[in-house]
């Protein structure tokens, strides 16, 4: 597929691929929507907004950014601006809120569907920021499939019979050795190309990392089976006190959703597979596990340079695999498969270093906090990344099978309290030489 950056100086050709991101966002999110009424309105989880809130909230910003300010339109439902205004109302309060009615919410996101395709067709992609290239357009795409990724999140928590089904992804293959070899040294980390990268992923700097060894494939179902079945749960020195602390009072034994060597996935209860990447643990659990294997989590950008350097060039990819965009034999994204893949089951994303798996499948956490890049400037606004910079929050990288094609990037970050469990995350380890 052509990159945005291939086609900024193709206006038409520009347009219509921004059209076709918009409505393939759209039909993941129409899919996750067409269910009763009643699992629209209800809050799964404390954790989780209603459904018929994402789906009402994906339209609100559409229309903040596109229509009304690079379309200078007026406004189409300014009474619910509030409502739906993710830093104004907790997720816990928001049934309580004179939320939009399915039927009233999905009428709402196709008037504002309607409005921003006659914006995308009259609007000069060219001499403002906040339209270079397609950036707003852009935004908003990986927007709505963030909060896909998020309402697949509030289906594994609900209860009750399967609404969602999906094939078996591809077979795994065992790697050539456990562990890849990185030989540090200097390496560009950050970008100032990608046209539709966010701003906590610039400026491209450069970053010196010492040598280290990094595991070739995410940590497994069954080597983490063998964490818990070790006692590592019980165990505090294997465990920060913070993390200890976590453990005792929310009561952890185990991943999220593991039960008597058994899984729930989506209202299916299965055997676990031993093959996948282990997914549902914290950063605290993560670490734990890192500490109990004689390892630890790798740096953010020890992470980054496993995932993009190339030592045959010098030069960082934009994908561990290439420059080219993601295509299916690379990884699993786009939620194809509803799960992760066996190990080893994308060859074809193999880094130039002989990592595999670090696009899709789970988010990885690495010992970071999420912090500004040196020279990091705030744009377009300040609730994207500015105000969640600081200790608390730890980062991921990678993206999950959850997660689009376009809303991953091997610049991506994604960042999260330490305890959180109902996302797709989990892990691979590294250590020093």
């Amino acid at each position: 597929m052509t990159s945005i950056e291939e086609l900024r100086h193709s206006p038409e050709q520009l347009r219509a691929r921004i059209a076709a991101e918009l409505e393939r966002a759209r039909g993941r999110s129409r899919r996750l929507t067409d269910i009763e009424h009643e699992e629209l309105v209800r809050q799964h989880s404390p954790l989780m907004s209603p459904l018929v809130w994402d789906y009402a909230h994906i339209g609100s910003q559409e229309e903040l950014w596109l229509v009304r300010d690079v379309g200078g339109r007026d406004p189409v439902r300014p009474d619910i601006d509030a409502i739906y205004d993710a830093f104004q109302t907790k997720r816990a309060d928001r049934p309580s809120l004179p939320l939009l009615g399915p039927e009233e919410a999905r009428a709402y996101v196709r008037t504002v569907r309607d409005k921003a395709l006659d914006v995308l067709e009259r609007t000069p992609l060219e001499g403002r920021r906040l339209v270079e290239a397609g950036f707003a357009f852009g935004m908003i795409v990986q927007h709505e499939q963030q909060h896909v990724e998020t309402m697949l999140a509030t289906h594994q928590l609900r209860v009750g019979a399967p609404v969602l089904d999906a094939p078996e992804p591809p077979p795994g293959t065992a790697p050539d050795a456990p562990e890849v070899h990185v030989p540090g040294g200097m390496f560009l980390m950050g970008t100032d190309l990608e046209p539709w990268a966010l701003d906590n992923e610039r400026p491209a700097h450069a970053v010196g990392v010492e040598p280290f060894w990094i595991d070739t494939d995410p940590v497994t179902n069954a080597q983490y089976a063998a964490f818990v079945e070790a006692g590592g749960y019980d165990d505090e020195r294997w465990w920060t006190p913070d993390g200890w602390a976590h453990r005792v009072a929310a009561g952890l034994e185990a991943p999220q959703f593991w039960e008597n060597g058994h899984r729930t996935r989506f209202g299916h209860v299965e055997p676990i597979p031993p093959e996948e990447p282990v997914q549902h643990v914290c950063w605290y659990e993560a670490d734990a596990y890192a500490r109990w294997a004689g390892k630890r989590l790798p740096t953010e950008a020890e992470w980054e340079m496993a995932a993009r350097f190339d030592p045959a060039t010098g030069r960082s990819q934009r994908f561990p695999w290439g420059d080219e965009d993601p295509r299916p034999e690379h990884a699993n994204l786009g939620g194809t498969y509803l799960q992760p893949a066996p190990v080893g089951a994308y060859p074809k994303g193999t880094s130039p270093l002989g990592v595999r798996g670090l696009m899709g499948d789970v988010w990885e956490w690495t010992s970071s906090d999420f912090t500004p890049y040196p020279g990091f400037t705030m744009f377009p606004y300040p609730e994207y990344s500015e105000v969640f910079f600081g200790p608390e929050y730890k980062v991921l990288r990678g993206g999950s099978w959850a997660a689009d094609q376009t809303a991953v990037r091997a610049t991506f970050r994604n960042w999260d309290y330490p305890i959180r469990r109902q996302i797709f995350a989990g892990f691979r380890c590294a250590r020093d030489v």
